[in-house]
């Protein structure tokens, strides 16, 4: 039950039982990219964590218990206390755990990040809005300008720095925040959105060889399909090509 492409928990579902001691549990779901952020930081900080995955087309009762917006991630700890938000499960396990610390310990540098994740929060909407738009057949040229603007933003940043990496010369929370939109471009078909930011693609492929990156990472053939599935609202598809 309990692993990153392990089948998805739907209605009816018996709930899992208690956290086992010295591990933490993580409600996920394998193609979902704000749980994808979690999965990045348990991995780069090596914290011993269970994946239980949810079907989110159709959700158990229980989980609402878990989360009253009944989102991933969730993250659970073996005394029940519960996580959830994105950016909040993982600086939680970022303040939590051992190991490198991924938020920077400068204080400008942590709102820096913060205040840049906000900014990348106005993104995300408009990659699946336009990726619905073109499968619709509309016209997204001005969305896709949007996109590319937004993307410059974060271009003049890496310039300005002069650094690879958000963080620096290693990978940062920011970094990994950021990260599972830039691995979908492909399959929401706004790979081009990146032909002018070359530091952004040399970022993209310095974080390919990151091994968090590495073991969290999707087929974009897979996502492709899981994505049709998704639109027709099937409740096979968080279960896809298991």
């Amino acid at each position: 039950m309990a692993g990153d492409h392990s089948r998805s928990l739907g209605k009816g579902s018996p709930a899992p039982g208690p956290v086992p001691e010295g591990v933490i549990r993580l409600y996920s779901m394998r193609f979902c990219p704000f749980a994808q952020r979690t999965r990045l930081v348990l991995r780069a900080k090596g914290i011993s964590h269970e994946v239980i995955n949810i079907n989110l087309k159709n959700k158990p009762d229980w989980f609402f218990e878990k989360n009253p917006f009944g989102l991933v991630p969730v993250l659970e700890t073996s005394k029940g206390q519960l996580i959830y938000e994105s950016p909040i499960t993982c600086e939680y396990l970022d303040d939590a755990f051992p190991g490198k610390k991924l938020m920077p310990s400068d204080p400008y540098e942590r709102a820096f990040q913060k205040m840049l994740l906000e900014h990348f929060s106005k993104i995300t909407p408009l990659v699946f809005k336009c990726f619905v738009a073109v499968k619709d057949g509309q016209d997204t040229t001005a969305l896709k300008a949007e996109i590319a603007e937004k993307f410059g933003k974060f271009e003049e940043i890496l310039a300005k720095r002069n650094t690879v990496f958000y963080g620096g010369d290693s990978v940062s929370m920011l970094d990994y925040m950021i990260w599972p939109w830039f691995e979908r471009l492909e399959p929401f078909q706004l790979k081009d959105s990146l032909s002018h930011t070359p530091k952004l693609q040399r970022w993209m492929e310095a974080m390919k060889e990151d091994p968090a990156v590495k073991a969290t990472m999707t087929d974009p053939q897979i996502y492709k399909d899981y994505l049709q599935l998704y639109l027709k609202n099937s409740l096979e598809a968080c279960d896809y090509g298991l």
